[in-house]
């Protein structure tokens, strides 16, 4: 483990003691805790991020002949009201 000094106002090392209590671990723990989460998440989103850029482009027509929805037929949601 790797000792970090950080400076907090006032209020906020207050309400990270209070919110550290609530969790029952220390300050030191609680940020700890905190930025690995951070870290996590960062790290997902990324990996998804690279993953979704390595897919093919999803084709939208078939051919040159198909032709795409116009706008009120891609908007149309009558057929999906109940009467």
């Amino acid at each position: 483990m790797k000792n970090v000094t950080i400076t907090l106002d006032e209020e906020t090392a207050r309400l990270v003691r209070v919110r550290a209590a609530e969790r029952d671990m220390s300050v030191s723990r609680y940020i700890g805790e905190l930025l690995r989460a951070d870290i996590r998440a960062s790290r997902e989103y990324q990996e998804a991020y690279r993953a979704f850029l390595a897919e093919k482009p999803l084709k939208l027509r078939k051919s040159a002949a198909d032709r795409y929805l116009t706008r009120e037929e891609a908007h149309d949601r009558a057929g999906l009201r109940r009467r």
